[in-house]
């Protein structure tokens, strides 16, 4: 993997000067680089990652599975489009899975929420043929970094379960 996407997967902050010390190059380079990453949309943004967790009222999230009949001319792309054009999904997958055909990861205020979008809008799809939710009861790492603050936090979490 390229070390200046790696460093810039691993943490969005770095400055093109931090950059360019970690990588022994000119920040001018980092800089072109960069701009050359973003126009062949290799970079397609920057995000900050939240604990939801973390929150009060956060909301629920669910990964949802969907069992799709591929449209002979498209395959699944134009089921994709229509399952991530709804605000409350946060992602789209195309899964390799004798089950499921997409995983689209979803988000809102209630379980009954999430099972609303998922009986009326996902299920509803003409393409759809099956569905299966599950809920994420908590996150332990995402995008390569870990929430989990302390052993402490795990072993009570451990008891509980």
């Amino acid at each position: 993997m390229n070390k200046l996407l790696k460093l810039l997967n691993d943490n969005a902050d770095f400055t093109p000067a931090q950059l360019a010390v970690m990588l022994g190059v000119t920040e001018q380079e980092i800089r072109r680089q960069i701009d050359e990453y973003k126009a062949k949309g290799i970079i397609r943004g920057t995000k900050t990652l939240i604990d939801w967790d973390k929150l009060p009222d956060s909301g629920v999230r669910a990964i949802i599975e969907l069992k799709v009949t591929p449209k002979p001319e498209t395959g699944f792309d134009d089921i994709a489009k229509i399952v991530m054009s709804y605000d409350n999904v946060e992602n789209v997958y195309l899964a390799a899975s004798n089950s499921y055909d997409l995983i689209a990861m979803v988000r809102g205020s209630t379980i009954q929420e999430i099972a609303e979008f998922v009986s009326k809008r996902l299920s509803t799809l003409d393409s759809v043929i099956g569905t299966a939710t599950n809920f994420v009861l908590t996150t332990y790492k995402q995008g390569g970094i870990c929430f989990v603050d302390d052993e402490e936090e795990t072993e009570q979490r451990s008891m509980v379960l």
